[in-house]
């Protein structure tokens, strides 16, 4: 129950907030969405007629009451800027942004952690410091640069993925093939997993060499273990934990790096979405992205809290205390 409750009002927050940031924006929903020139043409019977249609003449505190209560009849509102119901437009693009960040956040958190134990084990030597120099160069490059070089040496340049989009241009639905759909889903995918790679590495690095400095993995190689065999038998477990945090942590800021992504690749997902949204002053789309991506990492932090028992025991709550 505690649970549940913390999720509701996470989720109150989130819809206050959204709406408030993006009614108070400078962004005129008309003149966004119909444009400059079709707006001065307008009449202003026609004009007032419009605002009133899509509620952009009320007080913003009745647009939210309003808005709300059908929410909580399951009803998200209709998208200005797709004229579909805000359900529909997640619904079809929830696919590709889940497709795209699952297989990002999973490369990105198996490959950080074996670059990190690898760099923690050969530590001062070459390989740590190519790892150590790979993950500040990675660390400090924003995602869309990083998106863009991939772009223009691998996509403009050798030619060995597609430049954008999710499906080939001009191709009927019915014939995209997985294979169509993995080939333009892969730069974009390796973008959002170099970069993330980075945090997992040095913070996976930073706790192997704090557990291989430690009293049982010393007591361990007395007795004759390699320093492989002591990390594989006797650390793992302690650097498991921190990592599956980490791992879980990233969703976050995976969902932020993919809007980027999203956007240089025109990789019709959520994230693109959003920020049509955010530019159109399309507050009904823009809420519900922003509620399914609170729900997406609150989802995240509560599988981590799930797992920490089963990767380590002493984690469990005992039976018959209250936490």
């Amino acid at each position: 129950m505690e649970q549940i409750g913390r999720f509701l009002l996470l989720m109150l927050a989130v819809a206050v907030v959204t709406f408030a940031l993006v009614s108070l924006s400078p962004v005129d929903p008309l003149q966004a969405n119909v444009g400059q020139a079709a707006l001065l043409g307008m009449s202003e019977e026609k004009r007032a007629a419009l605002a009133a249609y899509w509620g952009a003449d009320s007080p913003m505190h009745e647009r939210f009451f309003a808005w709300f209560g059908d929410l909580l009849q399951g009803d998200m509102g209709t998208s200005l800027r797709y004229n579909l119901p805000v359900v529909d437009v997640i619904a079809s693009r929830a696919l590709n942004s889940l497709a795209l960040m699952g297989v990002a956040w999973l490369v990105s958190g198996v490959l950080g952690f074996a670059l990190g134990v690898l760099a923690a084990m050969n530590e001062g030597r070459a390989i740590d410091r190519v790892v150590k120099g790979y993950c500040f160069v990675l660390a400090a490059s924003p995602t869309f640069w990083v998106g863009l070089l991939l772009l223009m040496v691998f996509a403009v340049g050798l030619r060995w993925f597609p430049i954008g989009f999710s499906v080939p241009v001009g191709m009927a639905a019915s014939d995209v093939t997985f294979a169509d759909a993995l080939r333009h889903m892969a730069l974009p995918a390796i973008t959002l997993s170099l970069v993330g790679v980075a945090n997992v590495a040095l913070h996976t690095r930073a706790k192997a060499i704090d557990i291989m400095a430690s009293d049982y993995i010393r007591f361990a190689r007395a007795r004759g273990l390699t320093r492989w065999q002591a990390l594989g038998r006797h650390g793992l477990r302690n650097l498991a934990l921190p990592a599956v945090t980490l791992q879980f942590a990233q969703v976050a800021e995976i969902f932020g790096g993919s809007v980027l992504v999203e956007e240089v690749f025109s990789y019709p997902g959520l994230g693109q979405a959003a920020v049509t949204a955010g530019l159109g002053g399309d507050v009904a789309l823009l809420a519900g992205i922003a509620l399914v991506s609170a729900a997406v990492v609150f989802a995240g932090n509560l599988a981590a809290n799930l797992i920490y028992g089963l990767v380590d025991p002493r984690m469990r709550p005992a039976k018959g205390v209250r936490r």
